[in-house]
């Protein structure tokens, strides 16, 4: 039979706790993402290598592969694009007609796990914008989120309204 002087002290320092973590750092916890690029077909290393680069740029969201998955990535021989569902979740299209041109195999899977992450085109044409996309042109390979796109993201995992449509098609032409 439990003591009931030690079950009151558990409960006491339980609450205590509880009262002790603020809700912002409840909020500013790390999320899981698992992605299942099994069907990315040539494209796989380079989803892994766009995962990594996200891991290492945002605080709030971590990416791993594996299922059930919060999003897959397909490959087909049409221009890449990505539909998020909602924050972390959706669907990406590697496209082949993106990489036939001259375009990063890399870079494209930086900026389509972008979207998911929730953020929107910003055709800028500067490459060291990720989201700039293809209008940064195929001479760009810069995979890197910049210091803005990485804030977004973690504001977005940190409770912040997301910038992009949700359940909408984005493709980058």
């Amino acid at each position: 039979m439990p003591n009931p002087l030690r079950l009151a002290l558990s409960l006491v320092l339980t609450l205590a706790f509880l009262l002790a973590t603020s809700p912002a750092q409840a909020a500013s916890l790390v999320r899981v993402l698992r992605y299942d690029a099994s069907r990315a077909a040539e494209f796989r290393g380079a989803v892994d290598q766009a995962a990594q680069i996200w891991n290492s740029s945002v605080t709030n969201v971590r990416l791993v592969a594996g299922t059930p998955a919060h999003f897959v990535v397909l490959a087909d021989n049409g221009w890449p694009r990505a539909q998020p569902t909602s924050l972390g979740r959706g669907t990406i299209w590697m496209g082949r007609q993106a990489t036939s041109q001259g375009h990063h195999p890399v870079r494209i899977a930086a900026h389509e796990i972008g979207h998911i992450l929730g953020l929107p085109d910003r055709r800028t044409g500067r490459c060291s914008d990720l989201m700039s996309g293809s209008s940064a042109g195929v001479s760009c390979t810069n995979p890197n989120p910049n210091a803005a796109e990485r804030a977004e993201v973690d504001r977005n995992f940190d409770g912040g309204t997301p910038q992009i449509e949700f359940g909408q098609l984005h493709v980058d032409r």
